[in-house]
């Protein structure tokens, strides 16, 4: 695996430590600013919706730039965003710098997944992908658990300060290891990436994505209220309950990483089913330990399907890299939007904190019809596509 790949993830580590520290300091950042944790939670949306409308955007307009380039440009504003909402008054700017940091993030992960896949022969993109997106499975081990752990001793705003300065770090890595390539500006055209979308199977897989990304963070973004508050948890341990999630992602990505190659659908239909367990499992309990467990459960299913989500992206768009990571980046993202939201109005709707695990449930159960729609789908295709037997001979 080419030294470049890891310097990628381990820039991810940065940005995804940032996208979700925001669970895990909730409870201080909406006494601090005045609102609701509902409200509070929106942060997450909002860094989700960025994302979602800068993946596309960004792929376009740096299409003809040299991809290291990019890829330091974007840490920058990353970077400065983080150091405008340490700085910020009050909930309003905060709110924007989010999405100005999550527009940065989204082009950094379109360029970084066509950047990995550049690197690597076809048959190992999944593991490729698998160690991209590990950095953001050692976020949620590291970073997130640090994060909230250093909101809660120091502010919240201690953390924002702490993610610019892990950004300054990821800069510097892609400096000195990322390979500068020159861009055929004569050779990339838009219309060709674009073409991506006439491809049905294409938004079939954009859709399990982000059905199966709001299955996780409808749940996943409000853990640090739902185990204090439900299930007893003291909330001193919601660090080390939230490095439990990102040890089980690391479990579930290394070994999604390894199956996605060869068994896309398999490790999809596991993941998935092992996830609706642990989401029934954190509805139903008011016991702290057993709460836990179900969320070391849910932080392997939910990463374990990354690698495959991402694999089969690239092999029913046919190969345009560039289009397909900034689409796969927005469909995650549209699934961090829709979650944290969908699990913010069942709670301002009086049904209780556990709600939120019965709404992941429900969307569960969309991901596995959306999932068997698209294995239909590639079994008809696959049957127009085979060669016709050979008529048997006639005898006469």
């Amino acid at each position: 695996m080419p030294l470049a790949v890891f310097v990628l993830g381990l820039s991810i580590f940065a940005l995804g430590t940032s996208e979700f520290m925001i669970t895990g300091l909730l409870p201080g950042m909406a006494t601090d600013l005045g609102v609701s944790i509902p409200d509070a939670g929106l942060l997450i949306s909002a860094f989700a919706v960025g994302m979602v409308v800068g993946a596309p955007l960004l792929a376009v307009g740096t299409l003809r730039l040299p991809r290291r380039t990019t890829l330091l440009a974007l840490l920058v504003v990353f970077g400065a965003s983080h150091v405008v909402g340490a700085l910020s008054p009050g909930y309003a700017l905060l709110f924007a710098t989010r999405v100005v940091s999550a527009l940065a993030c989204a082009g950094f992960w379109a360029v970084a997944a066509a950047t990995t896949i550049s690197l690597v022969p076809a048959a190992r993109r999944g593991r490729a992908l698998a160690v991209l997106v590990g950095g953001l499975t050692v976020a949620n081990i590291a970073g997130v658990p640090a994060g909230t752990l250093l909101g809660q001793h120091a502010g919240w705003r201690t953390a924002f300060w702490a993610v610019a300065a892990l950004t300054v770090v990821a800069a510097a890595g892609v400096l000195a290891f990322v390979p500068h390539t020159a861009v055929d500006a004569s050779a990339v055209r838009v219309r060709t990436e674009l073409s991506v979308f006439r491809n049905g199977r294409v938004w079939l897989a954009l859709g399990v994505i982000a059905l199966s990304q709001a299955m996780v963070f409808a749940t996943f973004s409000y853990l640090a209220p739902l185990l204090t508050t439900a299930d007893g948890l003291p909330s001193a341990q919601v660090p080390l309950v939230l490095g439990l999630f990102g040890a089980g992602a690391l479990i579930g990505i290394t070994a999604g990483g390894k199956l996605a190659d060869t068994h896309p659908f398999a490790t999809l239909y596991g993941s998935f089913g092992l996830a609706l367990v642990a989401l029934t499992t954190l509805a139903l309990t008011s016991n702290a330990v057993v709460a836990v467990v179900a969320v070391l459960v849910l932080g392997a299913a939910g990463f374990a399907a990354n690698p495959a989500l991402n694999v089969r992206a690239y092999s029913v768009a046919g190969g345009t890299s560039t289009m397909v990571g900034a689409s796969t980046t927005a469909g995650f993202n549209v699934g961090n939007t829709a979650g944290p939201w969908l699990g913010g109005t069942a709670i301002n709707a009086g049904l209780g904190l556990p709600s939120v695990a019965w709404v992941s449930a429900a969307l569960g159960v969309l991901t596995l019809a959306a999932l068997t729609s698209a294995l239909r789908v590639q079994r008809s295709d696959d049957a127009r596509s085979s060669p016709l037997p050979p008529a048997p001979a006639t005898v006469h």
